[in-house]
């Protein structure tokens, strides 16, 4: 995929916004052209690294029977951006009563996202398909991820599982894990296709308000104007702060920051931005041309809308939807829910936007504790 004219900063105001014009509009021409195969596609050999967390509870038994929660994020975040809410779920597992068990948690990290975009640096590139997100999932799941949790510590660089485990696992699943995976926005999309291609590996999915779009015409026209003037003010957003407490401030005073909750402003400071040791600022892990790249994919959302009645019908399915949403999109969002109906729930949060996860992470919380102890509690406590 040929680069873009990058922006030029200015200090004038209507010359930087001209200069992300420019960009924004050689992406979305690029975009076309290659939705329509009208670019050759060439391949890269070019080595690119996925980050992840892992959370393992304490005092965990080998033999231990509880579930594997998978995070995946939405764009423009790093995998610590789950931590504010993952603590209110720990603290509501704790609560009497409780028979369900979480043996490990895992926090993803696409490849131009956080610290994996440190990691791949000069690597990326110009174009980014979500569907390589979902590849780089399936990748993860069936051939790096270990059997079974282990209060044991793992080294930095999982090794590759021998082929035969990833055959298995294809067919017939996890032996030792009950996985239990979340997706919010693109990471909801990106976890609903490898759902789609491989179920077994799935035991149930949370989606966060993702990011699957009705292809029909109208809803296609709406959405593709909508994502191309997201890719224009992502462009134009501010990645360069001379500290952190500056940029903190700066966040909390722009609406869009403002209406997350405190705690997960503070994670998204901490983790989401890097010193930059030439000039003494903090700027963003993730540069906004990379955001932007990954808000131009527009064709995934409406694929996944296609297919998402054939998922396996026993992977549960759990939608999280907020209530401040444009019209069309909030019923958009309720004829999603009926794309695949039976095994499947859904929660509307009222007074919450897209960024469930950022603003209202201890009701997010609290409703993925009440599905678990639904769905993994009852069979323990028979157990």
């Amino acid at each position: 995929m040929p680069p873009p004219t990058l922006p030029k900063w200015s200090p004038d105001r209507e010359v930087w916004k001209a200069s992300t014009k420019i960009t924004a509009e050689e992406m979305l021409v690029t975009r076309e052209k290659y939705r329509k195969g009208e670019l050759e596609r060439g391949t890269s050999k070019k080595l690119l690294w996925v980050c992840v967390n892992r959370y393992v509870r304490k005092g965990l038994k080998s033999d231990s029977n509880g579930v594997t929660l998978f995070f995946a994020h939405a764009n423009g975040f790093p995998k610590e951006i789950w931590e504010p809410a993952l603590q209110h779920l720990v603290a509501a597992g704790q609560v009497p009563g409780t028979t369900y068990t979480i043996d490990e948690i895992w926090t993803w990290e696409a490849v131009n996202h956080g610290d994996s975009a440190l990691v791949n640096g000069e690597n990326l590139g110009w174009a980014y398909d979500w569907q390589d997100n979902t590849r780089d999932i399936l990748q993860f799941m069936l051939s790096y991820l270990p059997s079974s949790a282990s209060p044991s510590a793992l080294p930095i660089h999982l090794e590759r599982l021998p082929d035969h485990v990833s055959d298995v696992r294809k067919v017939h699943g996890f032996d030792e894990r009950t996985m239990v995976v979340v997706g919010h926005s693109l990471g909801g999309c990106t976890t609903s296709l490898a759902a789609l291609n491989c179920p077994r590996l799935f035991s149930s999915l949370v989606l966060i308000d993702p990011v699957i779009f009705d292809p029909s015409p109208s809803d296609f026209k709406i959405e593709t104007q909508r994502i191309s003037n997201t890719v224009l003010g992502t462009l134009q957003r501010r990645d360069r702060w001379p500290s952190r407490q500056d940029a903190r401030e700066k966040f909390a005073a722009v609406p869009f920051f403002a209406a997350w909750d405190p705690a997960v402003l503070d994670m998204y400071v901490e983790s989401g931005l890097r010193d930059d040791p030439a000039t003494g600022d903090v700027v963003l892990k993730m540069p906004s041309i990379q955001e932007a790249v990954v808000f131009n994919d527009i064709s995934t959302g409406f694929e996944v809308w296609d297919v998402l009645d054939e998922l396996d019908e026993r992977v549960e399915l759990r939608f999280l939807f907020p209530d401040k949403l444009p019209p069309i999109t909030f019923q958009m969002r309720e004829r999603l829910t009926w794309r695949r109906p039976t095994n499947s729930s859904n929660i509307i949060f009222r007074n919450a936007g897209h960024l469930i996860a950022q603003e209202i992470p201890a009701e997010m919380a609290q409703d993925l504790h009440n599905f678990l102890q639904r769905k993994y509690g009852a069979e323990l406590a028979k157990l």
